[in-house]
């Protein structure tokens, strides 16, 4: 690092209490560099994000840093030196991070005092790294916009690792909630799964009214925490004038609502009563912790009535016992009759789903054939009296024929979207006569925006897959690239032998990938950044189902991106058979 850099940060004289501030980022720095790790902690000193100061950890050589990454599981990001007691020392950590310690989120910065010994081309490839960076170009400000960088993509992971374990949370208490036969086990447990939910110390009130005849009056079914006493749900419970007043008003305004560290949260179920939960917890909830709990309270109205109707059976069991098991006949048969009924709606829109895929399939291909004859026929015509007439017409047919090609389109993607379920039938198939088909089919597209499809593939190329279902991949990755494209631009389509397998790789010269997209890059009705250059249409579909189709074949989709104008590479993997 340039020494001038360090001194604007020394002339830093404010100091800002630590009170204020929120747990800090951790941050570990190995590198068998003292000047190195004294100088990182002097450019870092006054560094905040969020409200949130940096805790830096110091490791020598790469079995200390093990041991500080093994300690210490909630560190950010790792400002790492390639060559500590062997040449290689950094490299192997990173492998021990991400293969032993399965640490996915973690972010990791190499620096590296000899380029040469670690290119950063081959570095970045071979191994999951965040960064690369010389020590010698990595001044103050260069390491603040890259720890900055790290930060932020970490906290989205985290973001994202909080919601799959809230949603797991969600998943496991469902069947435990449709179990309770009590409201008071029931109120309990909900309390219960909330704490558990947002991972820390909460206090509530789970307060139930019902609408009958008469003025509503509400029952606190439990409490928990600081509230623990006064649950049970005797109506005549007191509760303080402040928790009446919430409650009241939540019953009142009929919607969720988030203040400070208090979450009032409002239910009405199917049977028409209203549930009001109030929740304090230790810290104030953040967007995430809002949405799994206004996700988790969406699906209680159906558990609430199903206690209060089991109740009511119950009751009815004590005085009329001969009618409730007639009722539970009648609704053992009504039940038979549904899961009948179910199972033949399932066929009917599996055959449905067979239908539009092999419809959509078989027309495709005609219909590029009629633009492909079409733009041929106008660039055989020559000047006449009778050419403005036959242009008309090609036109005529060439518009009818892109509708109905989009219309093929919406038709396909809608059908695989219903049917992520389907089979794979794999048989030997040439691959590389399967491109040069599909190209073929989309060069009226590329023709109408001047770009060129450039195939590069052997003649002869087999793998053991589904024609068909790879004819779609292949062609959601051509057709999307000459969406995205621009006027005038190359496409680039290959077809490859790799020592993993076959590999069909698409590449465009769009407008590339942001970090924020490659990580919902294939997920299903996903709306990316880029717009399509024509005007054209998008489902959000044909990514995903891509995806799934390499999935069911046993390979993978992967996206190469440089960035923002640098283009974007699709590649489909397909494994040795």
């Amino acid at each position: 690092m340039a020494k001038e850099d360090f001194l604007e940060l020394i002339d830093e004289p404010e100091a800002q209490d630590p009170v204020a501030f929120a747990k800090p980022w951790k941050v570990a720095i190995i590198d068998d560099d003292q000047s190195v790790h004294d100088g990182t902690r002097l450019a870092l000193s006054d560094y905040v994000l969020h409200g949130q100061r940096l805790e830096l950890l110091s490791a020598y050589s790469a079995a200390e840093g093990r041991e500080l990454l093994e300690a210490h599981p909630d560190i950010a990001v790792v400002l790492l030196d390639v060559i500590m007691e062997t040449d290689d020392a950094g490299l192997r950590l990173i492998d021990y991070v991400r293969t032993t310690l399965k640490r996915e989120s973690l972010r990791i910065i190499l620096r590296t005092g000899q380029p040469g010994q670690a290119p950063e081309r081959r570095v970045i490839v071979d191994y999951d790294i965040n960064d690369y960076k010389a020590k010698n170009e990595l001044t103050a400000d260069r390491l603040f916009t890259s720890l900055t960088a790290a930060l932020r993509s970490y906290q989205q992971l985290q973001r994202m690792v909080e919601t799959r374990r809230g949603l797991e949370i969600i998943i496991d208490a469902a069947s435990t909630m449709f179990d309770l036969k009590s409201l008071q086990r029931l109120a309990e447990g909900v309390l219960t799964q909330m704490a558990s939910l947002l991972n820390a110390d909460c206090a509530g009130i789970l307060v139930l009214r019902e609408n009958g005849a008469g003025t509503p009056s509400f029952s606190v079914l439990a409490g928990s925490g600081c509230y623990r006493h006064i649950g049970g749900g005797v109506p005549s419970v007191p509760l303080e004038d402040g928790l009446r007043r919430v409650v009241e008003e939540a019953f009142q305004r009929r919607c969720h609502d988030f203040t400070g560290d208090r979450s009032v949260l409002y239910i009405q179920t199917g049977s028409g009563r209203e549930v009001v939960v109030l929740l304090e917890a230790s810290r104030e909830l953040s967007e995430t912790d809002r949405a799994l709990v206004e996700l988790f309270t969406s699906r209680l109205s159906v558990a609430f009535d199903n206690v209060i109707l089991y109740q009511q059976l119950q009751d009815a069991n004590a005085h009329l016992e001969e009618r409730v098991a007639e009722r539970t006949r009648q609704l053992t048969s009504a039940n038979h009759r549904l899961a009948s009924r179910w199972a033949e709606l399932q066929k009917v829109n599996a055959f449905k789903n067979e239908i539009l895929s092999t419809v959509a399939h078989d027309l495709r291909n005609p219909l590029g054939v009629i633009l492909g004859r079409a733009e041929m026929l106008r660039s055989m015509l020559d000047s006449g009296p009778e050419a403005e007439n036959l242009l008309a017409q090609i036109e005529h047919i060439t518009k009818a024929a892109r509708n109905l090609s989009d219309m093929v389109s919406d038709l396909l993607s809608q059908a695989m979207a219903d049917a992520m379920d389907i089979e794979i039938h794999k048989e030997v198939v040439n691959v590389a006569a399967l491109a040069a088909e599909q190209c073929a089919t989309n060069q009226p597209l590329a023709a109408k925006k001047n770009q060129k499809l450039l195939l590069s593939a052997p003649e002869q190329l087999s793998a053991s897959c589904d024609a068909d279902r790879l004819r779609v991949a292949i062609d959601n990755l051509i057709s999307n690239a000459i969406k995205y494209s621009p006027q005038h631009s190359t496409i680039r389509i290959s077809v490859s032998q790799q020592a993993e397998g076959v590999t069909i790789s698409v590449a465009d010269e769009g407008p590339g990938l942001p970090p924020e997209d490659m990580a919902r890059l294939f997920g299903r009705f996903q709306r990316l950044s880029a717009k399509p250059t024509g005007g054209e249409s998008s489902t959000g579909l044909g990514l995903s189902i891509v995806k799934r189709i390499a999935n069911l074949h046993g390979g993978s989709v992967v996206a190469e991106s440089g960035g923002v104008g640098s283009g974007t590479t699709f590649a489909i993997r397909l494994p040795v058979t």
